[in-house]
């Protein structure tokens, strides 16, 4: 009776470390899908960037090609031109975000692989280790954790401010557009 809720309670602790394992790997694919999410955001904003400014430098020669152009015209331009390129700007700093701070180094890490393990063997071997090493795992789990969640928050920073400057520069541009109307 006894080797029998033995063998129950090892089989329970083994599915419960096999559901940490999932759990740790769940976590990182979600802040995966968060950074990738985050690009096609900033990807999106330059897309719609491209089409924009496609439209405005076919129009330009029309809109300031005019005899009288106020000097609030060419005001609300220049504001217009800085803000998008403010914007434009922090959609590509979401697809290279630098990361600040001195971490271990860190076998599920892509750059700590190839830099700070040595050769392929023994970087295998150290992965190997590692994965049989239960609170060496985890550890290392959970700081690639760490380490991504920041990667995520740096990239949904750049992104809303991309948004931010995005809403600013359309209603510059809507203002834009009203002044050269009402200037003709």
């Amino acid at each position: 009776m006894k080797s029998k809720s033995k063998k129950i309670e090892r089989h329970m602790a083994n599915e419960s470390k096999i559901n940490l394992v999932h759990h740790y790997w769940n976590s990182i694919n979600y802040i995966f899908s968060l950074i990738k999410g985050s690009e096609i955001k900033a990807g999106l904003i330059l897309s719609f960037y491209g089409l924009l400014l496609n439209l405005v430098f076919q129009k330009i020669n029309f809109i300031l090609g005019g005899d009288k152009i106020s000097i609030l015209l060419y005001v609300i331009t220049g504001l217009w031109v800085l803000i998008t390129c403010i914007s434009i700007f922090f959609s590509i700093q979401c697809f290279i975000p630098k990361l600040e701070g001195k971490y271990d180094k860190n076998i599920f890490f892509y750059r700590d692989i190839v830099s700070k393990f040595g050769d392929i063997h023994e970087f295998s071997k150290t992965f190997h280790s590692v994965s049989k090493d239960e609170k060496e795992l985890f550890e290392e789990l959970g700081q690639q954790i760490f380490i991504l969640s920041k990667i995520a928050s740096k990239k949904f920073k750049s992104v809303n401010n991309s948004l931010k400057f995005l809403a600013i520069g359309l209603v510059l541009l809507l203002l834009l557009i009203i002044v050269f109307l009402f200037s003709r």
